[in-house]
């Protein structure tokens, strides 16, 4: 190796050097890089932020429309009579009223204890929130047996705003009801 090898000329390019042009379009593209990687993360810091805040408010609309509060109490009667097996027959109605936030569809009742049995006729029916609907029933009460389950628990299967059916269970006072009074004249002329 010679001496004038071993001497760098700073000022001199050397062969294939991209010169101080070149070194300055590779320095300002370092930082265009780093500010699109930013913006790329930026982006997605928002659009994962819709996209949770979206994912919630369905959640929440869902539970809404699946949400069921319902609240029934013995209404008019109708048709009676005693049964061959001892059991006064009284046709009536239970007042439901929906205390949930969206329409639900009453498909069935049903309440089974040992003295008193109730079931509707088969009709569903709408109640709008807020709003109160008349369920037909049949009830059948054990003759000369006072109501052994007090509230008697009633079942109720529903449909709700999004299509799924619930069962919901609401209590009903029997003893001092619209319904007892003509129960009990039955069991007594029997």
């Amino acid at each position: 190796m010679s001496a004038e090898d071993a001497v760098i000329d700073l000022d001199a390019p050397r062969p294939g050097s991209l010169g101080p042009a070149g070194a300055r379009a590779r320095r300002s593209a370092r930082p265009r890089f780093v500010l699109g990687l930013v913006a790329a993360f930026v982006a997605g810091l928002v659009l994962g932020g819709w996209g949770v805040d979206r994912s919630q408010e369905a959640r929440a609309r869902q539970e809404r429309e699946s949400a069921v509060s319902l609240v029934a109490m013995p209404a008019a009667m109708g048709g009676s009579g005693v049964n061959s097996g001892g059991r006064a027959r009284l046709e009536g109605s239970l007042a439901v009223v929906n205390a949930g936030p969206s329409p639900v569809t009453v498909r069935s009742v049903q309440a089974d204890s040992p003295t008193v049995v109730v079931r509707d006729l088969g009709r569903t029916r709408l109640i709008r929130p807020g709003g109160t609907g008349g369920i037909d029933v049949v009830v059948q009460f054990r003759c000369g047996e006072a109501p052994t389950v007090e509230p008697l628990s009633v079942r109720f299967s529903v449909e709700t705003a999004d299509g799924q059916v619930r069962e919901v269970r609401y209590p009903i006072v029997i003893v001092g009801s619209l319904w007892l009074d003509p129960i009990s004249t039955m069991c007594d002329l029997r």
